[in-house]
């Protein structure tokens, strides 16, 4: 079982799970930004089957979820100089694997207002973070459609590796899709020097 829930800081960003009491501000976020996200989202090929959860369930899966090891389901906050922080985005740890593999994959929205303002960059370098030294994770994947280039920035930034593509790999916005896999291992981080270091300065972790 894993500790859970676990809030993740650095300046101004703040990575926390999304709790009942939020359900108007995510609701607002995903309305405001349903055309920005609709390429992007995550389908169901079968919807006589997998049906979509109302937020109160959504929130006792992302729970149970987390607290079985399998997920750090994060809602990405932003406080700019006052109390009040706003929802800007999601951050999803998914697919953690101990054993041999040590492994997990992240993905990553962002409300359309605050894109392109390194603020994903840094909340995907926190979770990487809280994944390689707390979790002692080995390795992290990313994979993005072809198309979405400005997912392909945040990779490019942290400096992820680019292993290939994986043809119909996801089932998005209404197909299957090709996606590009990313990796980054921890050893690649070692000695300080690589580009996702940069963006580490001032995290600090609360459970």
């Amino acid at each position: 079982m894993t500790r859970w829930p676990v809030i993740v800081r650095n300046g101004e960003l703040q990575l926390q799970p999304l709790r009942i009491r939020d359900w108007q501000a995510w609701t607002d976020l995903r309305a405001r930004n349903a055309e920005w996200l609709r390429p992007w989202d995550a389908t169901t090929p079968r919807p006589d089957v997998d049906h979509i959860p109302a937020f109160p369930e959504l929130i006792q899966r992302y729970k149970q979820q987390a607290r079985a090891g399998q997920s750090l389901p994060w809602a990405l906050w932003h406080r700019a100089g006052t109390p009040q922080a706003t929802l800007i985005g999601q951050v999803t740890v998914s697919g953690i694997v101990g054993g041999a593999a040590r492994l997990c994959h992240i993905g990553y929205w962002i409300d359309q207002a605050y894109a392109g303002r390194g603020f994903m960059p840094r909340a995907v370098a926190m979770a990487c973070r809280y994944v390689f030294e707390d979790l002692d994770l080995h390795r992290i994947e990313i994979a993005i459609r072809p198309e979405n280039v400005a997912s392909l920035r945040v990779v490019e930034k942290l400096g992820f590796v680019h292993e290939g593509r994986r043809s119909a790999f996801l089932h998005i916005a209404g197909d299957w899709r090709d996606h590009d896999i990313f990796s980054l291992r921890h050893d690649e981080i070692a000695d300080g020097s690589h580009p996702i270091c940069s963006f580490w300065a001032e995290t600090t972790n609360e459970k």
